[in-house]
């Protein structure tokens, strides 16, 4: 099982990022996703996650209104488009794939290796 996080950057405030999750190695179509991220400093933190028929997403308070999370199964990926950047969202961000939202918010599941986003003002 694996997950390729990719699409970190600096970015200035205000602008964009898209970033995706490539998973391999079990299928896709059954597992829900999500994205936490670590700042520095700081403990990981939940973000956003969708279920595993894409029709149900949830976002932390933080990024409501400004991320949104899709996937596209046909291409084993998952989306995280991040708009209206802040220099709080400047973190490490991380994919997860689990059987349902309920455990990846515990933090139950396959975990990708993370992908720099850095906001600056």
């Amino acid at each position: 099982v694996q997950l390729q996080a990719s699409g970190g950057g600096l970015v200035q405030a205000g602008g964009s990022l898209r970033l995706s999750c490539v998973g391999s190695g079990f299928t896709l179509d059954y597992h829900a996703f999500g994205w936490f991220r670590q700042a520095p400093g700081k403990e990981r933190e939940w973000v956003s996650c969708i279920n595993m028929n894409g029709d149900e997403t949830a976002y932390s308070n933080s990024v409501k209104g400004r991320f949104t999370i899709s996937r596209d199964n046909a291409k084993n990926t998952v989306y995280l488009e991040m708009n209206s950047l802040k220099p709080e969202d400047t973190a490490v961000y991380y994919c997860i794939a689990g059987r349902t939202i309920t455990l990846i918010r515990t933090r139950s599941g396959y975990w990708g290796q993370g992908t720099l986003v850095t906001v600056s003002s």
